[in-house]
């Protein structure tokens, strides 16, 4: 993850932990920290007058969280542009607490044609406005998580109405919500964590989904969400990785 740059734009907003952001023991769950970092991007977007400032996919997410901030906590969000590409950009969000939280999370979104939905070259917009705090620093959309492993047990997962957002896809942070659902099943796994999320294939109205997981060998987790036919083509339209403890450092 890159540091915050030395020039350059940044964007700061506050934000405090509310009733609906947080487990039953108080704890800032993960897809609220997702909401927090699309709400904050979208917001300096548009604050930066960038063209084309809601036409972005997120493709992939990583936060590392030393500590996870608690309910009523009142939230320092810090997000600058870290890393660009051809028709890509990574978004570095610092999290900071007044109790002590601390998460880092790097986002890696698609620019995109809001008509044909198709990737879209960044534009010299993008470069007026984000050039100077990328700083030149280059960055690959590739994925690389690997497929669930043959023979895992399926759990359905039956997307509701609210889980679609105005792409009429089902929104990036839902995903994360998955990834909650068996950190629950894992009280081993709490902070200090790392969890990255990649986005493969949208889903939309009517498609059922399934969810595969198993532990890691090195004691986290991989989750999967995948077509929910076994007798049809298996798809992977995400999947997570939960490593114990913070992974990387800050470069």
């Amino acid at each position: 993850m890159a540091p915050l740059p030395g020039a350059g734009r940044t964007y700061t907003a506050e934000r405090l932990v509310r009733l609906g952001d947080v487990s039953p023991k108080g704890r800032l769950r993960l897809d609220a920290v997702a909401r927090y970092l699309q709400d904050i991007a979208t917001d300096d977007a548009v604050d930066a007058g960038l063209e084309g400032a809601l036409a972005w996919v997120v493709r992939r997410t990583v936060v590392r969280v030393e500590r996870f901030a608690r309910f009523r906590e009142p939230l320092t969000l810090t997000t600058f542009a870290s890393g660009s590409g051809r028709s890509w950009a990574e978004r570095r969000t610092t999290i900071r607490g007044a109790e002590g939280a601390v998460l880092d999370a790097a986002a890696l979104w698609v620019s995109v044609d809001p008509t044909s939905g198709r990737p879209a070259p960044l534009n010299e917009g993008f470069v007026r406005v984000y050039g100077e705090a990328v700083g030149g620093r280059k960055v690959r959309a590739r994925l690389s998580h690997p497929d669930p492993t043959p023979g895992l047990d399926q759990a359905p997962w039956p997307f509701r109405f609210a889980d679609f957002d105005a792409l009429d896809h089902v929104n990036n942070a839902v995903y994360w919500a998955v990834v909650e659902e068996h950190l629950a099943r894992r009280p081993d796994l709490t902070a200090p964590l790392t969890v990255e999320v990649e986005h493969r294939l949208a889903v939309e109205r009517e498609h059922a989904v399934a969810v595969e997981a198993k532990a890691d060998a090195d004691g986290g987790l991989w989750v999967w969400v995948v077509d929910a036919d076994p007798a049809g083509e298996r798809r992977v339209h995400a999947s997570a990785r939960v490593w114990p403890g913070v992974v990387g450092a800050l470069s």
